[in-house]
């Protein structure tokens, strides 16, 4: 199994972390050269190994910042913990700015809005009336200022906008809802701690936004509720408040679920009165209309209830709306 853990962390180091983060590129390639850390490494389920995983959970437990050589010091000294929690520990990326390319598309449905998410994690995507927006330009210039009714919140959502510029409102959220297989609580320090923690070293600003969007969860926690959403889906959606529109979002939980599986929870989705949200990779299903070619959308597809209506990068950076029928394959 150590030759599986060696492989799969150099192939993270070359191809996933280089322009991300520099230190977990440098713990990366020191395990993939390491056999006392692979052995480590190897204890921990194949389904629980991914570097981001792993790393993530070393830095819960109290692994500095440091070199690859004070990093596997406290792997090797922490072991038995680092196995024990990896193996309970799902990454849960909770990105509020996945939420800047689905706001036009929100500000096509009329409030009142029962927001219920599918892989809620911490429920930090369930605030896109709370956070302030400002999307720019390619030179970072202001488009679109947006902000709360109350004024600007301290979770500033920057995001590139290519082309044409929708119209995008605040939504009107009377309810908000998650389900989660393991739901985590913006109150609890160890919840918060693993939730930033998950964003990697050198990612500028990210852990601020992150901090500042727990501490808006914390002071006004969602429902979240514990279970698959295959089984909870039904019972949470029929909880949503009598006269609101429910609106499903899926933003990057599809991938999680296995194809067979993802394709049911799909069909639960679009069985339910209920608009349907998702940014996902073009290729985790046939949902969207008109048919997407995956060899060459740039980026995820942002849909409502399967109609194309943007690409955008996976944690919501830059997006361009994309409603012609010509832009739909290019």
């Amino acid at each position: 199994m150590t030759n599986a853990v060696r492989e799969r962390y150099g192939r993270f180091a070359r191809q996933e972390a280089p322009g991300r983060s520099a230190l977990y590129e440098e713990w990366a390639l020191g395990v993939e050269g390491d056999p006392a850390a692979q052995e480590v490494l190897a204890r921990i389920p194949a389904t629980h190994r991914q570097p981001p995983l792993v790393f993530a959970v070393t830095r819960m437990l109290g692994a500095p910042l440091a070199g690859f050589g004070r990093w596997r010091d406290f792997l090797l000294a922490h072991a038995d913990d680092v196995v024990a929690e990896c193996t309970v520990r799902r990454i849960q990326t909770n990105e509020p700015l996945r939420l800047a390319p689905l706001m036009p598309v929100l500000s096509e449905i009329d409030g009142p809005i029962a927001l219920l998410e599918i892989g809620a994690s911490g429920g930090l995507c369930l605030y896109p009336d709370r956070y302030s927006y400002r999307f720019v330009d390619a030179g970072g210039g202001v488009r679109i200022a947006l902000d709360p009714d109350d004024g600007p919140s301290e979770v500033v959502l920057v995001s590139e906008v290519r082309g044409e510029m929708p119209e995008v409102r605040m939504p009107q959220i009377v309810w908000r809802a998650g389900i989660d297989l393991d739901p985590l609580d913006a109150r609890d320090p160890r919840d918060r701690a693993w939730l930033e923690g998950l964003v990697w070293p050198g990612e500028a600003g990210r852990t601020e936004r992150i901090t500042a969007a727990l501490d808006i969860a914390a002071a006004h926690p969602p429902v979240l509720v514990r279970g698959d959403a295959d089984q909870r889906l039904d019972s949470v959606a029929a909880s949503a408040p009598q006269g609101a529109t429910l609106v499903i979002t899926t933003p990057g939980v599809l991938a999680h679920i296995p194809w067979a599986a993802r394709q049911t929870l799909i069909s639960r989705v679009q069985a339910l009165p209920a608009r349907w949200i998702t940014i996902d990779a073009p290729s985790l299903h046939d949902a969207w209309h008109p048919p997407v070619d995956a060899e060459t959308w740039p980026g995820f597809v942002v849909a409502l209830d399967g109609a194309v209506r943007a690409a955008a990068d996976p944690l919501g950076r830059w997006w361009e709306w994309r409603t012609a029928a010509d832009d739909l394959h290019a």
